[in-house]
């Protein structure tokens, strides 16, 4: 059967697809062009049209899984309800524990930054925009009166690495700790950077 025709854009969407399935299954240093090719049955040489390297293919499938990842963020943090609902829900949500995809690509992702230039960029810019949107609710909660936090920018930072360190855990360590009792540490330590009693948490979900 004849392939159908693609536009630039749905074929870049296809492969950039293809790619993060790729390094998901196989691990950014160990994904090679043909793999990806192989995998939509497409030349080499047609991926090398379109990102010309490996390296440049790599960090244009993590923009493309991160602005999926923000997306979503954005569309939490955006309902129309309390800043405490949504905190809790993009924080369940972002969690090893919750709805987020993906976390073997984000490790993968960490340890290829160390090495490649450009990937260090796709990484670092969605830790910028994932923490910025968090001190942003943060600040919204504060000013709104429902809870209080003399430091936000600390409380995202902080956030952020026991959710990334569980991450780790959860993905790399099967077995090193449950899942309910990651949930319980997560919104424990929440409520602590809130200065709230963990039942309000509880109660802000209903």
């Amino acid at each position: 059967m004849a392939r159908v025709r693609l536009s630039v854009a749905e074929r870049r969407e296809e492969l950039l697809r293809a790619a993060v399935e790729q390094i998901e299954a196989r691990g950014v240093a160990a994904v090679r062009i043909a793999d990806v090719a192989s995998t939509l049955g497409v030349s080499n040489a047609l991926v090398l049209y379109h990102f010309a390297t490996k390296e440049k293919l790599v960090a244009a499938a993590f923009t493309h899984a991160a602005e999926g990842d923000l997306a979503r963020l954005r569309g939490i943090l955006g309902r129309r309800t309390t800043a405490l609902r949504r905190l809790r829900a993009a924080v369940r949500w972002y969690a090893p524990t919750g709805q987020a995809k993906g976390w073997r690509l984000w490790i993968e992702g960490w340890a290829g930054a160390l090495r490649e230039p450009a990937l260090q960029d796709v990484t670092r810019d969605l830790d910028r925009q994932w923490k910025g949107a968090i001190i942003e609710v943060i600040d919204q909660g504060v000013a709104a009166g429902e809870f209080r936090c003399p430091d936000p920018t600390g409380t995202a930072l902080r956030l952020t690495a026991l959710l990334d360190g569980l991450a780790v855990q959860l993905t790399s360590y099967r077995g090193a700790v449950s899942r309910a009792r990651a949930r319980e540490w997560v919104d424990e330590a929440l409520a602590r950077e809130l200065g709230l009693e963990r039942e309000a948490l509880t109660a802000s979900a209903r």
